[in-house]
């Protein structure tokens, strides 16, 4: 159940019956302290304001038409028209006694939505490095948590497997086989290969026009062609599987739509932007010129959408990417995880698409920006010898720190349960180490913090979790044998269950504003709500059975919620460490 939108309805209806316009924003939010109640309406100053009228008095007339019958067992007003708003404890132990028996711990489905979701994408024929971690988990954590809330979820693995490097590469494998030479088709020999290609290319123009004119062969379907790409696109994928698989990310081949999937639709969207007087001829290239963008002259930004060679840009596949999804995917909603950097790019392409009509104004395209991984220096994070960090290094020396914490913690354990134990922390420390941080802020990387055991972390949620699944292991019952109600006798247990009522809050504004990391402030702050009422009200030798069984029902829930918080991350739970 979604309290704060169940209070901000009753809020509305106050305001209207009260005078206020119809329509009028209640903004109900959660209470920053306990003294101001579970939840504060914040809307009246600024509808006072606009009938010209007393905040306070305007206040006392919402309250008396204010109807929390069985929900609140106090309001009042605060400051200069601040209502305050206690939840009652009969409701939040009924809500919290219906929200353990509901296998979706009372999250309702939202009305399902085609939404297409574009992240991760590596480039082919080159390993996947750190900077395409931040894309690929936060995207995922969205991904769950939408499907979870009931949408269609299109995975969309946007891979740039097309282009001048396949004429390059194609180019090289030929020069290489002429020679009777095997070029290795391992992940991290084909990188090497690259830049071999790459210097080819540069220096030497009689392989580079034997280069361009392979990309014409690939881009009019020649077999040969066709066929070395398809490997160099194969070997990369499989390589890439394995790190999705290892950092539990729910990307598979199947969601792979690279850029080549477009190309036949470039050479008509040019031609339509021409017919539709968007796309003009300037100096041999086509260019559309927006109002919306300046250049430095104060004149009107132009964006070529097809150079002078007849080649098309990123910006032309993206306007037919954007066109696709929606015309193709049927999406109601285009979420695009991608740097920050390339947010004005995206922007000019969506200008394009908007004015052209290829998606209508109720589609919405959102750039879900996210800022650098960076190192401790500040600067982003790369090798000792300054080089780009590969992701399978990353992810390796990460269960490497972890084998050393958990050995150091648990010796005793068995070799097989210390390494999956290991492993598990580790791809939980890389991730939620990111997640937790605010999508669109540059973030350092730290070793230390993210696999300490204190703090907003991995390895802490993970312990919190296995510290209340250990409470049921000391009990000998399991969490779904359980009975009676859920009484509160304690200021903690009433402020425990009011956190662990936010969830539906929680997951819904992850979906809404693509934020994980408001996933892990709630599953952090509902894990500090635990350890308080844990020390203050004895679980297995409370004062008699039925206050006992309250308190279980009330671990229990904590427990499903760590856990199905965490899963939405994409971040598996212990149960023990």
């Amino acid at each position: 159940m979604n309290i704060q939108a169940l209070i901000n309805d009753k809020v509305s209806q106050a305001l209207e019956a009260a005078g206020a316009p119809a329509g009028s924003p209640a903004a109900v939010r959660q209470s920053a302290k306990a003294q101001f109640g579970d939840y504060q309406a914040n809307g009246v100053m600024g509808v006072a304001k606009r009938l010209g009228t007393n905040p306070r008095e305007f206040a006392q007339k919402v309250l008396e038409h204010l109807d929390l019958d069985g929900i609140a067992s106090k309001t009042e007003i605060a400051g200069p028209g601040f209502i305050n708003i206690f939840l009652s404890e009969e409701f939040l132990a009924k809500s919290a006694k219906a929200a353990l028996a509901d296998s979706r711990l009372g999250v309702a489905s939202e009305a399902p939505q085609t939404i297409v979701a574009d992240y991760s994408a590596p480039n082919v024929a080159k390993e996947m490095h750190v900077g395409h971690l931040r894309s690929t988990i936060i995207g995922d954590a969205v991904v769950r948590t939408l499907e979870f809330l009931g949408h269609k979820v299109i995975r969309a693995n946007h891979i740039g497997d097309w282009g001048t490097q396949f004429g390059m590469l194609i180019a090289n494998l030929e020069r290489v086989s002429e020679q009777d030479g095997e070029v290795s088709m391992k992940l991290s020999d084909l990188e090497a290969f690259y830049r071999e290609s790459k210097k080819l290319y540069d220096e030497d123009e009689e392989f580079a026009v034997k280069a361009r004119n392979y990309v014409v062969k690939l881009q009019s379907g020649d077999a040969f062609c066709v066929d070395m790409w398809e490997k160099l696109v194969d070997i990369t994928m499989q390589q890439n599987q394995l790190n999705y698989d290892r950092l539990n990310v729910s990307l598979t081949r199947d969601d792979v739509m690279g850029e080549s999937q477009y190309n036949d639709m470039l050479k008509g969207i040019v031609a339509d932007l021409k017919e539709k007087g968007l796309a003009k001829e300037d100096d041999g290239a086509q260019v559309v010129f927006l109002d919306e963008y300046k250049n430095k002259d104060g004149e009107p930004m132009g964006v070529i959408v097809q150079k002078r060679d007849g080649g098309f840009l990123y910006t032309t596949t993206d306007i037919a990417c954007a066109k696709y999804r929606y015309e193709e995917l049927g999406a109601n909603r285009v979420l695009y995880f991608i740097d920050s950097r390339q947010h004005q790019h995206l922007m000019q392409a969506w200008t394009i698409v908007r004015k052209a009509g290829y998606v209508p104004e109720d589609v919405s395209l959102e750039h879900h920006a996210f800022g650098m991984m960076l190192g401790k220096d500040g600067r982003p994070f790369k090798t000792r010898a300054g080089g780009t960090v590969r992701l399978v290094d990353l992810l390796d020396e990460a269960e490497e720190r972890a084998g050393k914490l958990i050995e150091s913690k648990n010796p005793e354990l068995a070799e097989d349960e210390k390494k999956n134990i290991a492993s598990t922390v580790a791809m939980a420390a890389v991730k939620y180490a990111d997640l937790s941080k605010h999508r669109t802020t540059d973030y350092v990387f730290d070793w230390d913090n993210m696999l300490a055991f204190e703090g907003n972390t991995a390895p802490y949620m993970q312990y919190a979790y296995t510290r209340v699944a250990s409470v049921f292991a000391k009990a000998g019952v399991s969490m779904d044998d359980l009975q009676g109600d859920i009484i509160v006798t304690d200021e903690k247990e009433k402020a425990l269950i009011a956190k662990l009522m936010q969830f539906e809050e929680a997951v819904q504004a992850v979906a809404r504003e693509g934020q994980p990391h408001i996933m892990c402030s709630y599953l952090f702050e509902l894990a500090g709500q635990f350890s308080s009422f844990y020390e203050a009200c004895p679980i297995l030798v409370a004062e008699d059975e039925a206050v006992k069984q309250s308190r279980l029902q009330l671990a229990a829930l904590t427990a499903k919620t760590i856990k199905q918080g965490l899963s939405l991350l994409g971040i598996e739970t212990l149960e023990r460490m």
